[in-house]
């Protein structure tokens, strides 16, 4: 069972955060090799959702993402930094984390859009959410990327 977690920057405990960026860390840059700054300035502005299961009585972070608020990276807001441990997945986990977090993003920002860049072989995946490709394939870091927006609900 997760145990979801909602929070701006400075709600964040230090654990919290030590959890979040060792998680991104794993992922984002040895698992997928790539070398950029991942602690880019946006995260004490946005909104994080944590993802944690519990593993022999002790919490363990396994999903998370962060929602900036529209202006922040995007004209329209924004998810991103989606990521889930590689010991979680094939649980569905990743499905549960996207939907929790636009949910929430539009709970917090109702009316806005909302904007990724997202890996192109995950297009399929969010668009079943109902993200649509707005743009060309382009090279984030090594990693073929699309951006895709999700319209404002009506």
């Amino acid at each position: 069972m997760i145990t979801w977690q909602w929070n701006g920057f400075n709600a964040l405990t230090v654990a919290q955060l030590y959890a979040m960026l060792a998680l991104r860390q794993e992922v984002f840059v040895l698992e997928q090799t790539c070398l950029y700054p991942d602690i880019d300035g946006l995260d004490p502005g946005a909104q994080h959702l944590l993802g944690w299961r519990e593993v022999d009585g002790k919490a363990e972070l396994v999903a998370h993402l962060r929602c900036l608020a529209p202006g922040a990276k995007y004209e329209e807001m924004s998810i991103g930094r989606v990521v889930t441990s590689p010991a979680a997945r094939g649980s569905g986990l990743g499905r549960e984390l996207v939907a929790q977090g636009v949910a929430l993003a539009q709970q917090l920002h109702p009316g806005h859009a909302i904007r990724i860049g997202a890996q192109a072989h995950l297009e399929a995946f969010y668009n079943s959410f109902g993200f649509v490709t707005v743009s060309e394939p382009y090279d984030e870091d090594g990693i073929l990327h699309i951006d895709m927006v999700l319209a404002a609900p009506v």
